[in-house]
């Protein structure tokens, strides 16, 4: 009689093939930990007891992992197995995902406690000077843990910040009306004419834009609520503005006026700047609405939910001043 080797066993069938790549991940994630824990203790009972799992229900899901996969993970040996070539691959790989699920968690839990948690915040330029840093000074001294993750932009950007989940928050000008939106006017804010302070103008408090017409005026870029504001205002007062020059902050536009590259329409700064006055410009009415915003149905964590309220709180008081 021939001698007889024992067989290897063979490996479980070929899992069906999957369309869409992503399915296989969301077939496997429930039984990765399930695995790692026998991996471990190379033993299914112990494995079962330290996860607090029927035995049964913990070997019938190493059995669906190894079909799924179409190869065998483990070696059994009575009660206890061993892990394959393929299973000692395998592990190591579930090992770091498991550990960056539990990384992620923490992550997660951690800025949304109610003391401690992340609030990401988006702001326009021109309140990065003086009026943002008051509201978080005032906000923790009451929540003196509270993070923020501070974003400074224009408004456009920001509302897609909203939309991608990048920001919980955001103070914008124009307030936005968007069906996807949740959007509260705060305060309102004088616009001003930036003049030289050697300018024809420069000795009048007061002034109507339309006698600006002919002058050349320096301003945001388009996609900003300044710009649009400007482009506004303008075309109310009878006239298309030249434009010199177009930049991203408003203390560039106040510099360059001061060198005298133009005019520009701006909201008062945080500290009096040499070589422009500030004229009030009378008609028409020059000022822009401030407000919060948020995506529409989305829950807020404790510490995004104080800082809303903290902000509707100010309302009309938002402002320095």
């Amino acid at each position: 009689m021939p001698h007889q080797h024992s067989s290897p066993a063979q490996p479980p069938s070929r899992p069906p093939s999957f369309g869409d790549p992503d399915d296989m991940a969301l077939l496997l994630a429930p039984r990765l930990a399930h695995f790692a824990g026998v991996a471990r203790t190379e033993h299914v009972t112990r494995a079962a007891h330290a996860m607090n799992v029927p035995q049964s229900t913990l070997s019938r899901a190493l059995v669906r992992l190894e079909q799924d996969l179409g190869v065998s993970l483990f070696a059994r040996h009575g009660r206890t197995v061993s892990l394959t070539p393929a299973g000692r691959t395998f592990l190591a790989a579930v090992e770091r995902a498991l550990a960056e699920v539990e990384r992620a968690a923490e992550e997660v839990r951690a800025d949304a406690d109610p003391a401690t948690g992340r609030v990401a915040f988006g702001f326009l330029h021109t309140m990065g000077a003086e009026t943002v840093p008051g509201l978080l000074h005032a906000f923790r001294a009451d929540h003196p843990g509270v993070r923020f993750g501070l974003v400074q932009n224009h408004g456009e950007a920001m509302l897609e910040g909203l939309r991608a989940g990048r920001l919980d928050l955001c103070l914008t000008s124009p307030v936005p009306d968007a069906p996807d939106l949740v959007a509260r006017r705060l305060d309102e804010q004088r616009i001003d004419l930036v003049v030289p302070a050697d300018h024809r103008l420069a000795g009048r408090r007061r002034v109507r834009l339309a006698e600006a017409a002919d002058e050349t005026f320096v301003t945001l870029e388009p996609g900003y609520g300044l710009r649009r504001i400007t482009d506004a205002l303008c075309r109310e007062a009878g006239f298309t503005p030249r434009i010199a020059f177009e930049g991203e902050e408003a203390e560039t536009l106040r510099g360059l006026v001061a060198a005298g590259l133009g005019v520009a329409l701006l909201p008062p700064p945080a500290v009096p700047r040499p070589g422009v006055t500030e004229l009030h410009v009378t008609a028409p009415k020059a000022a822009r609405e401030i407000g919060v915003a948020w995506l529409a149905g989305h829950p807020d964590t404790p510490p995004v939910a104080a800082f809303k309220n903290f902000l509707l709180s100010r309302r009309d008081h938002l402002l320095p001043g």
